[in-house]
């Protein structure tokens, strides 16, 4: 291997790749840690597109709980005791934070539904409109609530993988990666596998597709659109709060402003690139996040030699900016090639299907008249 890595450049690029081999055992556990709230909003993303609603609000929707979460634990630990009551930091303040923080996000993705289904406003200006409602909302208070210095209500905590399973020759350090994580992280992976089960193998996973690529022919048989985009949009807004507590109950335990800082869109991009299915998005999220696990390793335990002094050189915010790089790289080349469900954006008007349908026998009848 000294003589493949001595060939100036091919030599370096082999170097970089086994180093990459050598340390990924390591860094697996950080990629799905900074993975987890992406795929969270890719998730909300899916739920909504999926039903034929675009939704450019999950940014705000997540920096929305994301405060809940954080404010609501914080004043509950002051009137409750912050006693762990269960495994992985559980603690009723958590608890109590973590259902605020969905019914907030839940609550904003009704306000999107409301204009976006109801009022047929332009959908990305609704989700435009909550971006920019959260960010200057949640700065505010945080502004107001940071006086009062609340205590912290602490933050769940990982499970420690078996040995058994993490001393496992060869996959020992996959189930370290996957297992190590909090319970949002843990729900995560439930949430992935049963969306893409109930997409393909469900009578709802049948009617969100068809409602999202031809919602008038959803309605000639029997399938209430209008009530199934709303269920959709609505119960979006629980992947979105889970995205935004795991930056603030369980990734750390403090609210700063703007702390999503991007992740929405980029959840956005990871959905796109997975093609608008939930297994398709966690792997994106998980390729947009690799660099955060590289910047750890090299930060710890640089390569040897002028590889390893030249990323030791690269500076930090590059590997931060790797994954809104990427995310550009796959909106420019692959939009275009993933198939988008068919109604997606375009509002659906019961009134305008049933003036169509009138239409028709009068059609009819003056072309049997004449």
């Amino acid at each position: 291997m000294d003589v493949v890595y001595g060939i100036p450049i091919i030599g370096v690029v082999f170097q970089f790749i086994g180093y990459l081999i050598d340390v990924f055992p390591i860094i697996a556990p950080t990629i799905v840690g900074a993975a987890t709230p992406i795929a969270l909003g890719a998730l909300c993303g899916f739920m909504n597109e999926r039903s034929g609603v675009v939704n450019i609000g999950i940014e705000g929707m997540m920096l929305t709980a994301a405060f809940v979460a954080w404010w609501t634990a914080s004043l509950t630990a002051q009137l409750v005791p912050s006693d762990v009551i269960g495994p992985l930091g559980i603690s009723a303040p958590l608890l109590i934070g973590l259902t605020a923080a969905i019914a907030a996000a839940m609550l904003v993705s009704l306000v999107h539904a409301w204009l976006s289904i109801t009022v047929r406003a332009d959908q990305i200006i609704s989700g435009t409109i909550i971006n920019i409602f959260a960010v200057g909302i949640t700065g505010y208070l945080n502004l107001l609530v940071s006086r009062s210095a609340p205590p912290s209500a602490g933050q769940f905590s990982r499970w420690e993988t078996p040995t058994a399973l993490a001393d496992l020759p060869g996959v020992g350090w996959l189930f370290d990666a996957v297992l190590s994580q909090g319970p949002i992280g843990l729900a995560l992976l439930v949430a992935v596998i049963v969306m893409q089960i109930l997409l393909f193998r469900s009578r709802w996973g049948l009617r969100t597709r068809a409602v999202g690529e031809h919602p008038e022919a959803a309605e000639t048989v029997g399938i209430n659109v209008i009530g199934l985009r709303y269920r959709n949009v609505i119960l979006g807004g629980v992947f979105a709060g889970l995205a935004g507590a795991y930056l603030t109950i369980e990734f750390g335990n403090s609210f700063q402003g703007e702390m999503t800082n991007g992740r929405g869109f980029i959840a956005l991009a990871a959905l796109i690139f997975g093609r608008w299915t939930p297994l398709g998005a966690l792997g994106a999220a998980l390729l947009f996040t690799a660099s955060e696990g590289i910047q750890r390793a090299v930060r710890f335990g640089p390569p040897e030699g002028a590889l390893g002094e030249f990323l030791s050189g690269v500076p930090t915010q590059f590997y931060g900016a790797v994954p809104y790089l990427i995310t550009i790289i796959v909106l420019a080349g692959v939009v275009g090639r993933s198939m988008a469900p068919a109604a997606i954006g375009r509002p659906y008007s019961r009134e305008k299907r049933e003036r169509r349908a009138a239409a028709k026998p009068d059609a009819a009848e003056s072309t049997s008249s004449s």
